[in-house]
């Protein structure tokens, strides 16, 4: 059985076996160069955006593939997205110091995992605590944030300040100067912070409840 995770992965093994990005597998193809980009692939709250019937045929002309090639593809990339492991942290370790390398991805070995249903490299899990995300996400939740995703308006994303605070809320509104964020729980206020306190940024990408 397809799935929207095996068929974007098997997206980008066709482009990494023909010695490409996917960017560039897209421009061969005379597609726009963004039309598998990352940001593409999931819509802005959330829901799975598939590639187009179109986009495949004429990649698989691109690179002389049959589709029963690429349907193989699709297979091996879902099974082995099945397997993937990625580091869970709790927000208080995340708001601490020492627990991120430069790229703002968990350092060092040792963490607990659990398994996520996806692709990308910096990709991590982080465990809910309190009510300050309800009621999309409750105490104990675990949410997958991707540190190369794309953040855009209504976006929802988890944001570290450089003072270490740790927060799940939605974009609103992102310029040079400051960052606009709305509350996902009603009862707790928005914040609006100057872009040079904020350490890093990741977009919500799946949630485990």
């Amino acid at each position: 059985m397809l799935s929207h995770t095996g068929i974007w992965a098997a997206i980008d093994r066709l482009a990494a076996d023909h010695d490409m990005t996917a960017s560039g597998l897209a421009r061969r193809a005379g597609l726009d160069p963004t039309t598998f980009n990352r940001s593409k692939r999931t819509a802005g709250d959330g829901r799975p955006r598939w590639p187009s019937t179109e986009s495949i045929a004429k990649i698989l002309t691109a690179t002389a593939t049959d589709v029963g090639a690429f349907l193989g593809l699709a297979g091996t990339a879902r099974d082995e997205a099945v397997r993937r492991q990625v580091p869970l942290l709790g927000l208080a370790q995340a708001g601490a110091g020492g627990f991120f390398d430069d790229g703002g991805f968990p350092a060092g070995t040792g963490w607990e995992e659990i398994a996520f249903p996806g692709t990308g490299e910096n990709v991590f899990a982080l465990k809910v605590a309190g009510d300050s995300m309800m009621p999309l996400y409750r105490d104990g939740d675990r949410i997958i944030v991707a540190r190369d995703a794309d953040c855009r308006r209504g976006d929802r994303v988890v944001v570290k300040t450089r003072e270490g605070e740790v927060m799940a809320k939605i974009l609103v509104r992102r310029t040079p100067r400051t960052v606009d964020l709305a509350s996902l729980n009603p009862d707790h206020p928005g914040r609006s912070l100057p872009a040079t306190e904020i350490e890093w940024m990741a977009r919500i990408i799946w949630a485990s409840q």
